[in-house]
């Protein structure tokens, strides 16, 4: 059972894991660094000790004590409870939730290790080219784990999945999708190739299929690639994709937000890997 321990001062040293929240250059540095994640929120907090990452501390407020008893008892990180208003003092917000989680992050698998058939059947994975928004990733990741992606590739200029407005948007699912990043993009095409996955690029390029010329193809294995926020894919990315793939579009649009658009081609490729 975890111990309970009040605190008072917002410049605890205990509390260093849940400092300047806000500042997210800061804490995109720092977190990966040393190693931790921030899980926001009574359900996220959940879904993380769930999925096996490990505690290092919690943060309540005293309303959220006893809806997490449970967790607190399973625990054997040290729960500190503070006022709302320390909170903030420490964060840099409002804590509308009440709950904060620091969370031991785990070594990321390799990209060969994640495609093995060792790891189970993967036939369908997406891969995130510099996607830097993390409300985008967050999204991206909740529509990948609700339509049964089987692994998630990152390219080395994206945004991490488990920073706190990533995992917050995503409720949780970052911990139950398999993902890694490539080290190398877009050579690292190649070893999709190598695995057996036709790579389609979504852009609007002039020998771009549409996606349910795309699905009828039945594709056994299929790697769909997103490129970043406006710019979309870059020239070198989709010089090395197999096809290019459009979603048509009506009423002038010409496309769609990047996590808006990942949620169509997972459902419409869904059929293909059932």
């Amino acid at each position: 059972m975890a111990e309970l321990i009040t605190v008072d001062d917002p410049d605890d040293p205990r509390l260093g894991d849940y400092t300047g929240l806000t500042d997210v250059e800061l804490r995109r540095r720092r977190e990966p660094a040393e190693g931790l994640f921030i899980a926001e929120g009574e359900k996220v907090i959940r879904r993380a000790a769930n999925a096996g990452y490990e505690m290092r501390s919690m943060l309540l407020s005293a309303k959220w004590i006893d809806v997490m008893r449970d967790v607190i008892d399973e625990a054997t990180a040290p729960v500190y409870a503070v006022t709302p208003a320390l909170a903030e003092r420490v964060t840099g917000y409002h804590v509308h939730r009440g709950a904060l989680a620091s969370m031991q992050r785990k070594p990321l698998p390799d990209v060969g290790t994640l495609l093995s058939p060792a790891q189970g059947t993967v036939r369908r994975v997406a891969v995130f080219e510099d996607i830097v928004d993390h409300a985008n990733l967050g999204a991206a990741f909740r529509n990948a784990a609700a339509l049964g992606v089987d692994a998630v590739l990152l390219t080395p200029r994206c945004a991490d999945p488990l920073y706190r407005r990533a995992v917050k948007v995503s409720m949780g699912s970052v911990f139950h999708v398999p993902w890694t990043r490539l080290a190398s993009w877009p050579e690292d095409v190649g070893l999709l190739r190598g695995a057996g996955f036709t790579t389609a690029a979504l852009c609007l390029s002039d020998t771009s299929i549409t996606l349910d010329e795309l699905v009828a193809r039945q594709h056994e294995k299929l790697a769909l690639v997103f490129g970043t926020e406006g710019d979309g894919l870059t020239p070198e990315a989709l010089a090395l994709a197999d096809t290019h793939v459009r979603i048509p579009m009506d009423a002038g649009v010409d496309s769609l937000n990047v996590a808006a658009a990942s949620a169509v081609a997972f459902y419409a490729t869904r059929v293909v890997s059932a």
